[in-house]
């Protein structure tokens, strides 16, 4: 899932099911932060950091614990740049060295409808207008979750450069499948409010990839070094 999605330069570590999920190890600070969790929280925690640290291993990086800082978003070792995310029955983590991408963020969401009310409030009239189009040509995909996947990947890659908030109602989402695909392809996610500096640049948009498969909706956003 989101390994197809990532560079050659991001090494990605994916993991479905509940396999393992209580054996994974959790540093004594780790476990400090999910001790009065419930289950499911404190096993999602750790199976999502056991993905982190092989991949860690493949980039020669020592284990170490890898606590959430600022708003949840996890505190990577020096060097590099990643991102994280899971959902039931599903866990990833990515890691990329900062002087191939300055930043980068994934999603994975089940694929199916959103909840009630939800596309309301987390997308822009013209982003749903066009989810219309969309779903108009491929109905197979549930273009309303894939939206809100890739406004997580946006934000996930947004927030390590700024350390602010980006509301969903912020970044304005234009989503397109791949020429001849029908579950696979990318989006550019246009920013409305000044966007971080990147090398002296600012940004005015990210770029993104998406993909929909056994089950679920995945996206990754990468942001280069320049």
């Amino acid at each position: 899932m989101i390994v197809e999605l990532l560079p050659d330069s991001v090494v990605a570590v994916e993991s479905f099911g509940d396999d393992g999920a209580d054996q994974a190890p959790l540093y004594p600070e780790e476990f400090a932060v999910v001790a009065q969790a419930v289950r499911t929280r404190r096993r999602e925690f750790a199976a999502v950091r056991a993905c982190a640290r092989r991949a860690m291993a493949k980039l020669g990086v020592p284990p170490q614990p890898l606590l959430p800082g600022e708003r949840g978003a996890p505190v990577w070792p020096a060097g590099l740049a990643g991102s994280m995310t899971h959902c039931d029955g599903y866990c990833a983590a990515a890691l990329v060295r900062a002087t191939d991408l300055v930043s980068l963020g994934i999603d994975a969401e089940p694929h199916g409808p959103l909840p009630n009310g939800v596309l309301d409030v987390v997308s822009l009239p013209r982003e749903r207008e066009r989810l219309v189009l969309l779903a108009a040509q491929q109905p197979a995909v549930h273009w309303d979750r894939l939206l809100f996947s890739a406004k997580e990947s946006v934000y996930k890659a947004w927030f390590p450069l700024t350390g602010k908030w980006l509301g969903f109602e912020e970044a304005d989402i234009e989503v397109h499948a791949d020429p001849g695909a029908v579950h696979c392809g990318h989006f550019r996610a246009e920013l409305l409010v000044p966007g971080p500096l990147v090398g002296g640049r600012r940004l005015g948009h990210f770029r993104g990839r998406w993909t929909v498969g056994q089950g679920l909706v995945a996206t990754a956003v990468m942001i280069p070094a320049v």
